[in-house]
């Protein structure tokens, strides 16, 4: 998406209003191949902007909320593209800090799919000023007056400073936002496995609302059934079990089981939509919601689509059934492009398409395009 020609933007309450969400995490300068094929063999590439807390905050600022993102980048060239970028799409970029010593982060992929064996991405990352993330650098106060802070588990992962910066972040204090958590596994980041399973599984028990990939939750605790998930994830007032292309699940704490730690200022009320189920009545309510068929151009920047889509929704007060459509519906936006960030449908077209009737919805067909508001979906 290229935020200087998107028509897509949605209107924003203008002054100095808190932020709805704060994202805090890495972004990088990316190059994506100008055609398929090896990276040895790709002759050119364009640039893009990518990171998965900096594409939340693009894709929540396009739909119309105020989003600050918080984050490090160096004093280069490439460091001014992405404030310059993030910026352009409405998001608040005063608090990023550019550090003089360490270089932007930068990384190259191919064009093929993640899920093959022929993809490859090339990070240069280390040592970047992103690394350097610590509590020294981003104080509470940067974060404090936010309705969801927005972290990920990449962060945690960058260096020990990072670490420390998201204990902190998800520490309980009074008056702490609703602290939002994508469990966001990159293997390649992390000395152990064993360190990553251990380290995302304390950081998404100190959150509120957590997303997780039912493939990352095998990879890092051997646990493929949603079901399962919740039961090693006690602690979050919602649970979030992502399913690839087939189906989401949300499992929301009863209000009248447990104490959920949400704000009054972010509705999260349970309420009773057709397709619920319980697998333990007296403390969740499970709701289930098919993905729709989607034309995949490129499968990146899905989970993070996903994430802003179900915010979104959930900082508008709509119910467990509807956020989970928009968060479909967002990463169906991100699918059908080749970079990581789509123009995201308007609110009024997501609006129409999240209401339609189980029947409408299970055949709903989204392929390339489908967001400009003259394009009509297709049925089987």
């Amino acid at each position: 998406m290229d935020p200087s020609r998107s028509s897509h933007r949605e209107p924003r309450v203008s002054g100095h209003a808190p932020p709805d969400v704060v994202c805090v995490g890495e972004s990088m300068v990316t190059f994506l191949p100008v055609r398929p094929g090896r990276l040895a063999d790709v002759p050119a590439f364009t640039r893009a902007i990518g990171g998965a807390e900096s594409n939340v905050a693009c894709v929540l600022a396009a739909a119309g909320h105020r989003v600050k993102w918080v984050g490090r980048v160096g004093r280069d060239g490439f460091g001014d593209h992405l404030v310059e970028t993030i910026g352009a799409y409405g998001v608040d970029v005063r608090a990023v800090d550019r550090d003089p010593d360490r270089p932007t982060g930068v990384y190259f992929r191919t064009a093929d799919d993640r899920a093959t064996g022929a993809h490859e991405v090339a990070y240069y990352r280390t040592g970047s000023a992103a690394s350097a993330m610590s509590p020294a650098t981003v104080p509470h106060s940067s974060v404090a007056d936010a309705r969801i802070l927005h972290l990920t588990g990449i962060t945690a992962a960058l260096s020990a400073d990072c670490l420390a910066l998201m204990r902190e972040l998800t520490a309980p204090r009074p008056g702490r936002p609703l602290v939002s958590f994508d469990v966001n596994h990159r293997a390649g980041l992390w000395r152990s496995g064993a360190v990553a399973a251990d380290v995302l599984c304390e950081l998404a028990c100190r959150a509120d609302v957590v997303f997780v990939g039912g493939d990352e939750a095998e990879a890092l605790w051997g646990l493929g059934d949603p079901v399962a998930i919740r039961a090693a994830l006690r602690e979050p007032a919602v649970l979030v079990v992502k399913r690839g292309g087939e189906e989401a699940v949300v499992f929301e704490r009863c209000a009248a089981s447990a104490e959920v730690a949400v704000t009054s200022a972010v509705t999260s009320a349970v309420t009773s939509v057709t397709s619920v189920t319980s697998a333990d009545p007296s403390a969740d309510t499970v709701t289930t919601v098919p993905a729709p068929r989607v034309d995949v151009t490129a499968p990146v920047g899905a989970g993070d689509a996903f994430a802003a889509g179900f915010l979104s929704a959930t900082l508008r007060g709509l119910d467990t059934r509807t956020r989970l459509r928009h968060g479909h519906l967002m990463a169906a936006a991100a699918l059908t492009v080749p970079a990581d960030l789509a123009t995201p449908p308007r609110r009024a077209h997501a609006d129409r398409l999240a209401a339609l009737d189980e029947a409408a919805w299970g055949t709903l067909h989204l392929g390339p395009g489908w967001t400009g508001d003259d394009q009509e979906v297709r049925t089987p």
